[in-house]
C-alpha cells in the first residue's frame, strides 16, 4: 500500500510539473505573437513614412532638409538664368557654349553659375584654412592667397567647359570625313537623305560618340517636322565646325537648285579627305620645330656632358 502511495504521490507531482511547462510555453508563445505582430506594425508603419516623405530618423530627416535646400537654390539660380529668347549677348553666348560642350540641359546655364560661386567660395575657404597650417604668412600675403584661390574656383567651370569644347570639336573634325563618305555610299545605294543619316548615325556610334549623338539629334528634328536645311544648320551650330556649316549650305543650294546631291555628297567628300590629309601633313611638318625645345633643353646638355666631361677630368688631374 505504501508502495502504491508513493506511485500516486509521484505522478501527481510530474502532473503539475507538466501542467506549469505548458503554462509556461503558452505564455511564451503569446508573447511571441505580440512582439512579432508589433515589429511588423512598426516596419508597416516606417514603410509608409518613407513613401510619404516622412523621414522616420534625425539623419534622414536632416539629408531630406539638405536636399531641399539645395533644390530651392538650384530652382532660385534656374529662374533668374535661364535662357530664354529675349536674352541677348552674354546669356546666349554662355549658352552656346555649354551646348558645344555637349551640355544640353535647359537648367545648364543656371548650374554653371551655382557652380562657379560655389567653387569660387568653396576653394577662398580653403586656401583661408589649409595654407596657415603650412606656412607661415603674413595678414596681407594670407588675403592675397585667399582672393587666388577664389579667382580660380571662379574660373575653374569655365576652363572645364573650354577644355570639354576643344576635345569635341576635335573628334568632330576628326569623324566629319568618315562621316562624308558614309553619306555618299548611303546616297549610292539609294537611301534618302533622312534614311542616310540615320544609318551613319548608327555606324559612327563606337568611334564618334558624341558627333554619333548630334546627327541622332538632327534625326529626332526631323521627325518632329523640321526641314532638312534647319536641322542640318543646327547640327552645324552643335559641332562647331566650318566644314559642318558648309555642309549644310551645300545641302540647301543642292535642293533650291535642283541639282544631284549624290555628285555634290562626293565632290564634298573628297575635299574633306583632302583637308584631313592637308593637317596631317601640317601637323608632321610643324613637328622639328616642335621638337627643337626639347631637343635643346634635354638632349644637347646630356651630350655635352658626355663629350666635355672627360677633357675636364683630365684638365683637373693634369694628364692631358
Amino acid at each position: 500500500m505504501d508502495s502504491l502511495g508513493g506511485i500516486f504521490d509521484d505522478s501527481s507531482a510530474m502532473m503539475l510539473a507538466l501542467l506549469v511547462f505548458l503554462a509556461t510555453a503558452a505564455l511564451s508563445f503569446a508573447l511571441m505573437i505580440v512582439a512579432r505582430a508589433r515589429s511588423g506594425i512598426k516596419r508597416r508603419a516606417a514603410g509608409i513614412a518613407e513613401h510619404s516623405g516622412e523621414a522616420p530618423h534625425d539623419a534622414q530627416a536632416l539629408r531630406k532638409s539638405s536636399l531641399k535646400a539645395i533644390q530651392r537654390i538650384l530652382d532660385y539660380a534656374t529662374k533668374h538664368y535661364v535662357v530664354t529668347d529675349k536674352d541677348t549677348g552674354e546669356m546666349k553666348a554662355l549658352r552656346r557654349r555649354l551646348v558645344l560642350s555637349g551640355i544640353f540641359d535647359a537648367r545648364a546655364v543656371a548650374y554653371f553659375f551655382v557652380a562657379r560661386t560655389t567653387m569660387a567660395v568653396a576653394l577662398a575657404a580653403m586656401a583661408f584654412i589649409t595654407i596657415p597650417l603650412i606656412v607661415t604668412l603674413s595678414g596681407l600675403m594670407l588675403w592675397l592667397a585667399v582672393i587666388v584661390g577664389g579667382i580660380l574656383g571662379y574660373v575653374a567651370p569655365s576652363m572645364y567647359i573650354d577644355r570639354r569644347i576643344a576635345r569635341r570639336r576635335n573628334e568632330h573634325r576628326s569623324g566629319f570625313p568618315d562621316f562624308m563618305d558614309l553619306l555618299v555610299v548611303c546616297a549610292d545605294s539609294g537611301l534618302s537623305m533622312e534614311a542616310s543619316l540615320e544609318r551613319v548615325g548608327r555606324e559612327l556610334g563606337e568611334s564618334y560618340p558624341s558627333l554619333c549623338t548630334n546627327i541622332h539629334m538632327a534625326n529626332l528634328e526631323i521627325r518632329a517636322g523640321r526641314t532638312m536645311t534647319d536641322a542640318l544648320e543646327h547640327l552645324a551650330d552643335r559641332l562647331g565646325l566650318e566644314e559642318a556649316r558648309a555642309f549644310s549650305t551645300l545641302i540647301q543650294q543642292s535642293a533650291e537648285l535642283g541639282s544631284s546631291i549624290t555628285d555634290a555628297l562626293r565632290v564634298y567628300s573628297d575635299d574633306m579627305r583632302h583637308k584631313r590629309l592637308s593637317r596631317a601633313e601640317e601637323k608632321a611638318y610643324s613637328l622639328p620645330a616642335k621638337l627643337a625645345i626639347p631637343m635643346m633643353v634635354c638632349i644637347f646638355p646630356v651630350l655635352f656632358v658626355v663629350i666635355l666631361l672627360p677633357v675636364i677630368v683630365r684638365l683637373y688631374t693634369g694628364h692631358y
